[in-house]
């Protein structure tokens, strides 16, 4: 059994069904989805689609609320929301279905991202969307954080973490980075960092950007994959 994240896929279907070849996934495997399904790529609801399929087959996919989820939930009620969100990679989302309102998508998709949790507590990981808010004494209260926080690895609370790696997305890094950010959360010679980010921005064609990026939470090894849309 092998333990895996993955993160802002953003609607590209075809990026993240490959990807899930490469990893050779099994229903013997884990698979943690940190947020951010869609949106800005061209097939949301393929994304969509194929999540739910694998989790009403038998896979283990745990999935988390990314910021996406949340605007186009806040959207069906807000009418700046929905500007926001169509300006944010929304329209996209809204082709994907074949609609041109949010309250056309059909409801078990909606009612699929409102049930989603903010975080996902393991013995040896932390996994939220964006980070935790660590100026407050318990950073579990602020799930605003987990989906919305960027700049937040100055202010960690180790003790609080007892160990524990947290692994995110939100923020798109370089593979570069991305690399970087694992080697010094494995070095045995400092400090352990506690923390990974493994957005590599695959929505964005963008130099050391345009990859999805799978974490093995077991091996600790990393995978990028060049987007195929």
């Amino acid at each position: 059994m092998s333990r895996y994240a993955i993160t802002d896929i953003h609607g590209c279907a075809k990026t993240f069904k490959k990807m899930l070849v490469e990893l050779n996934f099994s229903k013997k495997d884990k698979l943690y989805l940190l947020g951010d399904y869609i949106d800005r790529g061209p097939d949301s609801k393929d994304v969509l689609d194929h999540i739910m399929e694998l989790q009403t087959s038998g896979y283990k996919v745990h999935c988390l609320k990314g910021n996406h989820e949340e605007k186009i939930l806040l959207s069906r009620h807000d009418i700046n929301q929905a500007r926001n969100w169509l300006m944010w990679g929304g329209k996209e989302t809204l082709e994907s279905f074949g609609v041109d309102k949010i309250n056309d998508i059909d409801n078990k998709y909606l009612e699929w991202m409102e049930a989603l949790p903010n975080i996902i507590e393991l013995p040896d990981y932390v996994l939220v969307h964006a980070g935790l808010n660590f100026l407050i004494p318990d950073p579990l209260v602020d799930q605003y954080a987990m989906r919305w926080i960027r700049n937040w690895y100055q202010d960690i609370n180790l003790t609080w973490l007892d160990g524990r790696t947290i692994l995110h997305g939100h923020t798109p890094m370089d593979q570069k980075d991305i690399e970087e950010q694992l080697e010094n959360l494995l070095d045995d010679d400092q400090e352990r960092a506690q923390y990974l980010d493994v957005d590599n921005g695959c929505v964005f064609d963008k130099k050391g950007k345009h990859q999805l990026c799978a974490f093995n939470m077991d091996t600790k090894e990393l995978y990028f994959l060049e987007n195929v849309e």
